[in-house]
């Protein structure tokens, strides 16, 4: 039994299968990218009870009552609204392969940290590589995320 962006689901795998090929290759969830197999590279990350964690060492036993939230997921949050436009103004994919890690990183450190530093973000996002080198572009999405949640938050007052 695993549950992933709210819903039990269950699968007949190997307890020591890595949550990526549940995700991808059983549950036919392909928004979770493989990157590199080793947790170096950051394409394969999701939430696990919203802490950033990559699935490609992650087996799906280590999540088991644990809440799995994908990049398919993003849209449904105030969070990964924000960020999600945030990247469409800044223009910060351009391959587009590690983005859905990217989005899941910095969605986890949105919520723990509305209001990150240069500093924050870079420690936030060391774990994500980007082949294409938009990492100004990432950082200045993640920060204009937080401004627009900020503005929010300070409207609803």
């Amino acid at each position: 039994m695993l549950k992933v962006n709210g819903v039990n689901r269950t699968v007949d795998v190997d307890g020591d299968t890595p949550v990526l090929w549940v995700l991808r290759d059983v549950l036919g969830m392909t928004g979770t990218k493989f990157g590199c197999g080793l947790s170096l590279c950051g394409a394969c990350t999701v939430h696990v009870n919203g802490v950033a964690t990559r699935s490609c060492i992650t087996t799906v036993d280590s999540v088991a009552g644990k809440n799995v939230s994908t990049i398919e997921s993003l849209a449904g949050t105030r969070v990964g609204r924000a960020l999600q436009k945030a990247w469409l103004d800044q223009e910060v994919p351009q391959c587009g392969y590690c983005q859905s890690g990217q989005l899941m990183s910095a969605t986890a450190l949105l919520i723990s940290n509305p209001a990150p530093t240069d500093a924050d973000i870079d420690a936030a996002m060391a774990g994500n590589i980007c082949r294409c080198g938009t990492y100004l572009r990432i950082r200045a999405g993640i920060k204009e995320a937080a401004r627009a949640l900020s503005t929010s938050t300070e409207a609803r007052k």
